[in-house]
């Protein structure tokens, strides 16, 4: 049976995540972390793809990117994946592939969800039992975000710059953000990501169906509707 085919709209953020293989850690050291990054700020700037949030964990990754084509972020998951894995068989004499089949993904209503998917990323280590707080992990984009360290892999979106005036107010607002989270919200992310869904309100799902070409609910084969003439289709907020 053909895999199905992944929900990708220019710019329109995705949150991603690729397991290892049978979850078996794929970082055995702190220049492990260090070179995936290296390998992932390549892959994205080549494929136009801005990196936004990520979270390197022992045995799977999470991040949170926008692409600038259809084919950005595959592109570039494939172009991370080859070189990462080159490098690890080698350091570690083994063979074989590292990753649990295809990176799972998930299209982002970008005014609701986005800053939601950078908490959901960045508590991933303290949900985990990991760290009593996300300032704590080092191989996350929390300390960009909430304490201003300099991260080469990130790209800010629009909907955190705009949180404060200046750096020190952004990032007071946004470690206030960070410790309000809800478990229902990381369900909520988990399902649509799991299941390679959208992630949005109703009317943005009815409009990705639309700009898709394609039916975006699970269980709900079929054409899309044809879009009204005149009917306005617009984006909530990409960039």
């Amino acid at each position: 049976m053909p895999r199905p085919p992944r929900f990708v709209l220019p710019g329109v953020p995705q949150h991603i995540l690729q397991r290892g293989n049978n979850r078996q850690p794929i970082f055995l050291s702190d220049g492990d972390f260090i070179v995936y990054l290296e390998h992932l700020r390549m892959a994205a700037n080549k494929h136009g793809c801005r990196v936004h949030a990520y979270v390197l964990m022992s045995n799977h990754v999470h991040l949170l990117a926008t692409p600038a084509r259809p084919d950005s972020i595959a592109k570039t998951m494939q172009a991370l994946g080859r070189r990462y894995v080159q490098y690890f068989n080698r350091r570690y004499a083994r063979t074989g592939t590292m990753w649990e089949g295809r990176y799972k993904a998930c299209l982002i209503e970008t005014q609701r969800y986005l800053l939601n998917c950078y908490r959901y990323i960045e508590n991933n280590p303290v949900r985990a039992g990991i760290v009593r707080a996300p300032k704590l992990y080092e191989y996350s984009s929390y300390g960009y975000h909430a304490l201003g360290r300099q991260d080469p892999v990130l790209d800010a979106h629009s909907l955190y710059t705009n949180l404060g005036a200046t750096p020190e107010e952004r990032q007071r607002c946004y470690r206030d953000f960070v410790a309000a989270g809800s478990m229902s919200e990381v369900e909520e992310i988990r399902r649509a990501t799991n299941g390679g869904r959208v992630l949005g309100t109703t009317s943005f799902r009815r409009h990705a169906q639309v700009w898709l070409g394609r039916c975006v609910e699970p269980g709900k084969p079929g054409r899309p509707p044809i879009a009204a003439a005149g009917a306005d289709y617009s984006l909530a907020g990409p960039e």
